[in-house]
């Protein structure tokens, strides 16, 4: 009986096991600032998110964890051309760089 027992609960187990991964690539999500930022419409003379990451990009930063808008100015969390960890805060309508902070890195 036990014999019985254990095979059915293995049974269920791989079951349940092959059921969940095959689940998982329909929960993954896409990190990208595209994916995980709603936008809302521009207002007038002001850059949108995607203006921004561009000149973003063309000024060296890389692998963007954020992007928000605050009032007048974006904030991004990105790798600078030094390879450091950095937020960066954008004007909203001129895509000029305010300030870069340096972040720590997790340990």
């Amino acid at each position: 009986m036990r014999t019985n027992t254990l095979i059915a609960t293995l049974a269920l187990g791989a079951g349940l096991l092959g059921g969940g991964a095959l689940l998982v690539p329909a929960f993954a999500l896409d990190k990208s600032p595209a994916a995980t930022q709603t936008t809302a419409p521009a207002e007038a003379g002001t850059l949108s998110l995607q203006q921004v990451q561009a000149r973003l990009e063309a000024d060296g930063y890389r692998d963007f964890e954020k992007i928000e808008r605050e009032r007048n100015k974006y904030e991004a969390t990105a790798i600078d051309p030094q390879g450091r960890r950095v937020e960066v805060k954008v004007d909203a309508r001129s895509g000029e760089i305010l300030e870069v902070e340096v972040k720590r890195d997790k340990k």
